[in-house]
């Protein structure tokens, strides 16, 4: 599940020591209060929740300097405060990342091997991202057989009960699932929002297990599907889902997977790596 690449600097020792350069070079055109707001958003990269001391011992900035910064991040949609008074990525940063993946270069690369795989395979594939608790749609190549749901770019389903939105939550860091599961409360009511944190878990010791995730019958009673993670090799992350889906009439729920899942592997990584 998981791809090993060199290990790169994080990205807040990256800002940070362009930061620095910029001062020792006394860089007129580079705005240093940009900058700083900027590096305190990249200690979120690999934490899910900071408080106000941890961001002031990460950045090296003044307390006062921080508390400004806090503020405006928190009204721009950037920050949010948790319950306990700590501070995580807010809604404004989540859309923001989702964009920038939504017009990465994977997706034009996609579609034509979406295309030729959904006519191999007769199936319907489909590229999404997840954003504030729905999965958004990027590429979309339908199968030859009529399908009840007709899903187009941009159209959004539910990350818990599709197999797209399963495949996402599995393959993805503990930071980015905690953000789906806030994004899920934010939005869901508690018994609901309690089905979906199951689902989702189930569907990640399944991943782990074989994978791939199934959603059958689930979201549209008539329809059988499966998916994987596409990591984003140009990025480091696990950028995208793929879902494979045909009637369920059509076949039986291992009978399918054992069939398309090794092929949509293929397709995830030939996607992620932009061949």
């Amino acid at each position: 599940m998981s791809n090993s690449l060199t290990a790169a600097p994080s990205l807040l020792t990256r800002m940070s020591n362009a930061l620095t350069q910029s001062k020792d070079d006394n860089d007129r055109q580079f705005v240093t209060a940009l900058g700083r707001g900027l590096i305190l958003l990249a200690t979120f990269e690999q934490h899910e929740q900071l408080s106000h001391q941890q961001l002031c011992q990460m950045t090296h900035l003044p307390k006062a300097t921080v508390t400004r910064l806090i503020h405006t991040l928190l009204t721009l949609g950037f920050l949010r405060t948790t319950e306990h008074g700590q501070y995580e990525l807010g809604s404004s940063a989540v859309r923001l990342s989702a964009t920038a993946w939504s017009r990465h270069d994977m997706v034009a690369t996609a579609e034509p091997l979406l295309r030729q795989f959904a006519s191999s395979n007769e199936v319907s594939v489909n590229l999404a991202t997840e954003v504030e608790g729905e999965m958004r749609y990027h590429a979309c190549c339908r199968s030859p057989a009529r399908l009840s749901v007709n899903l187009q770019v941009g159209s959004a389903v539910p990350v818990a009960r599709t197999a797209i939105g399963r495949a996402f939550y599995a393959v993805n860091s503990p930071t980015r699932q905690a953000m789906i599961r806030n994004n899920l409360q934010a939005h869901l009511p508690k018994e609901e929002y309690d089905r979906a944190q199951s689902a989702l878990s189930e569907a990640t010791e399944h991943y782990v297990k074989y994978g791939y995730t199934v959603s059958d019958g689930e979201f549209s009673t008539d329809i059988l599907a499966v998916a994987v993670g596409v990591f984003d090799i140009a990025t480091g992350q696990y950028a995208y889902s793929l879902n494979a889906s045909v009637p369920s009439a059509n076949w039986q729920a291992e009978e399918y997977a054992a069939m398309i899942v090794p092929k949509l592997q293929a397709l995830a990584e030939r996607v992620g790596s932009g061949v």
